[in-house]
């Protein structure tokens, strides 16, 4: 159950609102008019809590669950306890998505500039911004209407942060350009030095950064990421992509439109992403690669190589799926057989 000190549920809503809220059917032999009050994980739902049922791995759950009304596929109804209001919808996860932000909107956004915070007066602040104490806004940035910018955080000279934008306690933004409604979570790092150096047996000679970080419209990246900019060509991360935390992009790096990047991803210089591709936790990607259009990269892989359109990859070197997935059972098939 969500903690009222934190939260505060909208509501409550008809099953009717829920229905037309995530585009579900009701089931049948159950009243519209019911009122629900809050969302809840099946195993805490109540009889005024709504929940999701989208996986098999808890169909236990499901079958056990107190929650008044649910949202599942058609194909898993069947599965549902006696009395259960049924919210029928081809993707559960997402209708629910759609059901919780009715109890929990986006907070209102109070256009209050803290005493504390220092904005130089070359910068530009939009209409209805709100500034968090401690916040340094430097010399000739440009922040679109209606930001949010948090405590402590920092945005450097020249920065430009379009519309609707929402940057979090103890960011760091310099050298980059972000489009609308871009959220950057607590203690993420864009536009810092690229990790370029002209190596040789006198020293390591660094080599100046002189690109920026491009951030397209709708994107979102999450705490303690880091994206330097680049050496000369632009680092680029495009419209709609999500990005965990801890995740590294370097220099010249390119991201396309709607990718998914899980935590701790690292993302080496010059590797170029095609648009939806998936990158699961911990893989890492060496320099100047190709990564097709909506290809799938699993948890811990090493990538050497380009991968194409559509590939599933895994392993490391990686490779494809089926043959990575081979090759652990038939290693695994081995040690039994020595251990027996």
């Amino acid at each position: 159950m969500t903690d009222k000190r934190f939260y505060t549920a909208s509501g409550p809503f008809t099953l009717h609102q829920l229905a037309e809220t995530c585009g579900a059917e009701i089931g049948e032999d159950v009243a519209a008019d019911a009122l629900y009050h809050d969302v809840a994980p099946l195993d805490d739902a109540g009889a005024k809590d709504v929940s999701f049922f989208d996986n098999k791995l808890y169909a236990e759950s499901f079958a056990a669950s107190s929650a008044g009304a649910c949202l599942v596929h058609p194909s898993l109804a069947g599965k549902a306890p006696k009395g259960m209001a049924l919210l029928l919808c081809g993707e559960p996860y997402r209708g629910y998505a759609k059901v919780a932000r009715l109890f929990y909107p986006a907070p209102r956004l109070e256009p209050v500039i803290s005493r504390s915070a220092i904005i130089e007066d070359t910068a530009v602040v939009g209409e209805g911004c709100r500034v968090d104490a401690g916040a340094y806004i430097s010399h000739r940035v440009e922040i679109g209407a209606n930001c949010h910018i948090g405590a402590n955080v920092a945005i450097g000279e020249g920065v430009v942060i379009g519309g609707a934008c929402l940057i979090k306690p103890n960011a760091t933004l310099a050298y980059c350009i972000l489009g609308a409604r871009v959220t950057i979570h607590a203690g993420a790092r864009i536009g810092q030095d690229g990790f370029g150096f002209a190596l040789g047996p006198e020293g390591h000679l660094k080599v100046p950064q002189l690109g920026r970080v491009i951030i397209e419209d709708d994107v979102e990246i999450g705490a303690n990421a880091t994206i330097d900019r680049g050496s000369g060509p632009d680092t680029l991360v495009g419209a709609g992509t999500k990005i965990d935390n801890l995740v590294q992009l370097a220099h010249n790096v390119k991201i396309g439109r709607g990718c998914v990047i899980v935590s701790q991803v690292g993302i080496s210089g010059s590797t170029n992403v095609g648009d939806g591709a998936i990158m699961a936790g911990q893989a890492g990607l060496t320099g100047h690669l190709t990564i097709g259009a909506g290809a799938k990269i699993a948890a811990q892989s090493g990538v050497m190589r380009d991968v194409e359109p559509g590939e599933e990859v895994g392993g490391s070197p990686a490779k494809p799926v089926r043959e990575w997935l081979k090759g652990v059972a038939t290693l695994e098939r081995i040690v039994r057989k020595k251990g027996g």
